[in-house]
């Protein structure tokens, strides 16, 4: 194993050092428990907007606390969900006495322990509503998960959630416009290469060379299949099909299409990925009108690709254009 790390123990808490040191405009760092909350916050009459994972994902979540997005991130261990005790505390350091939009990935441990966060913060007689993300096309049941796993459109409704709650929507709206997003966004992805968790030691899973992992999920969850290394092209197309026929995306529809790298990938090869994408949804008849490329929800230092498709609305537009200013992602100001 060859990482950048002082030790597995600390590397969470100097993580957030950093993030802190590096962006102490934007986001302040609490500890013990750990979690990150923006440096202008709490924003009064203003619903809060809590998320949060394993660490090893970054820039999610951490990386969209900030203005136009998250009020409070908290990172578990990596891959490991948050305790209930850090999702209370950046609960109530985040409200501003408009209530708390819980946005949780769908994965056994991040449901279970938000719900008791959400119970706690209801106990002080905070409002909370929690939204689950379940986006993945893959597969329905893996590991860590009953149903679909949360992926790619986590971050798409946190920046369009986070766009309506600047723009003082109460609580209800914001989580029935999640949900919606939610509703009409899905995901698959693909990996090149397994990654190594720092307190293991070893890579995930073993993948043979030339071959990869259709479907895989982002803690290295197995996919539909493993098969040998196709074109870009070709793999791009076994990923758009599910997605396509899914909801099913109709022609005409307006769509933003969001294509991710894993922590692996060079922005060069997503490109080449996009490229492709962007054209089989136009054969299709859908509209590309709004789309993100690069690395934002990863997996270490895995190689692959995650492809995710938003069906778009009017307000879903709005609030996707709306200003953002996070560590991770920033624009309109």
């Amino acid at each position: 194993m060859k990482k950048l790390i002082n030790s597995p123990e600390n590397l969470v808490v100097e993580a957030l050092h950093g993030m802190e040191a590096a962006h102490g405009d934007l986001v302040k760092a609490h500890f013990e428990p750990n979690y990150l909350v923006r440096a202008d916050g709490p924003v009064k009459n203003k619903v809060a907007l809590l998320s949060g994972g394993g660490s090893g994902h970054e820039p999610m979540h951490g990386g969209f606390v900030g203005k136009g997005m998250l009020d409070a991130a908290c990172p578990g261990a990596v891959f490991t969900s948050p305790t209930p005790d850090q999702m209370y505390e950046a609960g109530k350091a985040a409200n501003g006495g408009k209530g708390v939009l819980l946005i949780v990935k769908n994965y056994t441990g991040d449901v279970m322990n938000f719900e008791l966060a959400s119970d706690l913060l209801k106990a002080d007689g905070i409002d909370v509503e929690s939204v689950i993300i379940d986006d993945d096309v893959a597969v329905k049941d893996s590991t860590w998960t009953a149903g679909r796993r949360g992926v790619g459109t986590t971050v798409i409704a946190e920046k369009i959630c986070g766009g309506a709650a600047e723009d003082g929507l109460s609580l209800k709206d914001v989580a029935n416009l999640c949900r919606k997003v939610n509703a009409q966004g899905r995901s698959m992805g693909l990996a090149l290469t397994s990654c190594t968790v720092p307190h293991v030691g070893k890579p995930t899973f073993e993948l043979p060379e030339g071959e990869i992992e259709m479907g895989v999920g982002i803690h290295g969850e197995p996919g539909r299949t493993r098969m040998k290394l196709k074109s870009a092209d070709e793999l791009t197309a076994m990923l758009m099909e599910p997605i396509i026929s899914d909801i099913p995306y109709k022609s005409g529809d307006e769509v933003l299409l969001f294509v991710n790298g894993l922590g692996g990938t060079p922005l060069l090869e997503l490109y080449v990925i996009y490229r492709k994408a962007a054209e089989i949804a136009q054969a299709h008849g859908l509209k590309v009108v709004r789309n993100l490329v690069g690395s934002y929800i990863t997996s270490l230092e895995m190689a692959g690709t995650s492809i995710t498709m938003l069906k778009l609305d009017h307000d879903m537009k709005k609030y996707w254009d709306a200003p953002v200013k996070t560590p991770a992602l920033r624009w309109g100001l």
